[in-house]
């Protein structure tokens, strides 16, 4: 029997703390796997390449005040910038206020929004019927696979923020390798401006598209000094760099979740230490016995730690695995953190460097001292 089958039919020998301690470890490493998706869906993806040339212009103050649609052009005079597209949040509530049935929807330029968001795939008939239409929708493909929507369906939207409701038809259909960018809808902001008077000419945001990704800085810049001394002064930053903001309204995420992986990894710890302990006392005897087999010192290191990283490794798979569902569940549900939303797999592999690691820390030490026993002290254990 060679040592690898020896751990491997030692690491069930108790099947009740073994299962235990996997679910124990499992259920941690769930935990683990789910923050460090966030981690990585908030700080680390970039989204598409084309998302590095664009900017985000609001109101410095907040989003809450709008600006004037006067500065779109003032704006598009800047070197540097080549498109201006205004976007205007509705907020409107579709069929009812259930979580699953809202959406984001913008009132924009239907002819300068696909100029900014330049990775949006749009059929050429589509896109013509709906900047014709005036009360015509785009809508994202991830949006239209959730609701089940087909071009000319009929989507009324009850203004929540503005009196005014919006009966759009379904136009166009855009698809995006982003599935977050792809759970959007857009219509003519005329279409708002006409209903509601005191919004003409007024805009929440203005989405720039630059030249170069060199040129973002400095754009940025120039657009925030053009209107630092107006009445409305600006606030520009990259389109990352505005998706965080609203994760900073609820506070110090990243502290939040690193402490919580902390203390997930110090848990795991705790619990795998706990039962490699249990496991190594009762098996002093054993210990000696090897001994006079003729296992060496290293050898019964191996077999102890090789025990316990192989215990924590199962229950690092499981949580991995069942973190990959209630992901999968939660980004189809289109709630919380979006579509977007998925374990990769250097997310698994972390989770489960993490798992050996706590498994060999867990059972170093208790199976150092039990493989340094002497033959007869070993013997004489009755524990």
């Amino acid at each position: 029997m060679t040592l690898t089958q020896f751990v491997a039919k030692n690491t069930f020998r108790n099947r009740r703390r073994s299962i235990l301690t996997i679910i124990s470890i499992g259920v941690s490493l769930l935990l683990l796997t789910l923050m460090m998706t966030i981690w990585r869906a908030f700080y680390i993806d970039s989204g598409p390449p084309e998302s590095a040339l664009r900017l985000i212009t609001r109101h410095r103050v907040s989003l809450t005040f709008a600006l004037p649609m006067a500065y779109r052009e003032k704006i598009r005079a800047i070197p540097g910038v080549v498109n201006v597209a205004p976007e205007n949040w509705f907020g409107g509530r579709w069929k009812d206020d259930k979580p699953e049935n809202f959406f984001p929807q913008f009132g924009t330029d239907p002819e300068e929004i696909t100029k900014v968001y330049t990775e949006w795939k749009i059929p050429p008939d589509q896109f013509q019927a709906w900047i014709h239409d005036r009360t015509g929708a785009l809508v994202g493909r991830t949006l239209v696979n959730k609701h089940g929507w087909k071009l000319g369906d009929r989507v009324i939207l009850q203004g929540t923020i503005f009196p005014t409701n919006l009966e759009l038809t379904i136009r166009a259909i855009y698809d995006t390798d982003d599935p977050n960018a792809a759970s959007v809808m857009y219509f003519n902001q005329k279409y708002v401006y006409e209903s509601v008077k005191y919004m003409k000419d007024q805009v929440g945001v203005f989405a720039i598209r630059v030249d170069s990704p060199e040129a973002v800085s400095r754009v940025a810049r120039a657009v925030d000094d053009t209107f630092r001394n107006s009445p409305q002064p600006t606030k520009t930053e990259t389109e990352k760099a505005f998706g965080l903001s609203f994760i900073a309204m609820l506070g110090n995420v990243k502290a939040f979740i690193l402490g919580i992986s902390l203390a997930v990894v110090f848990a795991i710890l705790l619990v795998s230490a706990n039962t490699m302990a249990m496991s190594i006392r009762e098996r002093v005897r054993e210990v000696a016995v090897l001994k006079t087999l003729g296992f060496t010192r290293g050898g019964i290191l191996a077999l102890f730690v090789g025990e316990a990283m192989s215990l924590a490794l199962v229950g690092g798979i499981l949580g991995a695995l069942l973190a990959t569902f209630l992901v999968r569940a939660i980004a189809e549900s289109g709630q919380f953190f979006g579509p977007g939303l998925r374990v990769t797999f250097p997310t698994m592999l972390v989770a489960l460097v993490v798992a050996a690691f706590v498994g060999f820390a867990s059972a170093f030490l208790p199976s150092y001292r039990a493989s340094s026993l002497n033959i007869a002290e070993g013997l004489r254990h009755l524990g």
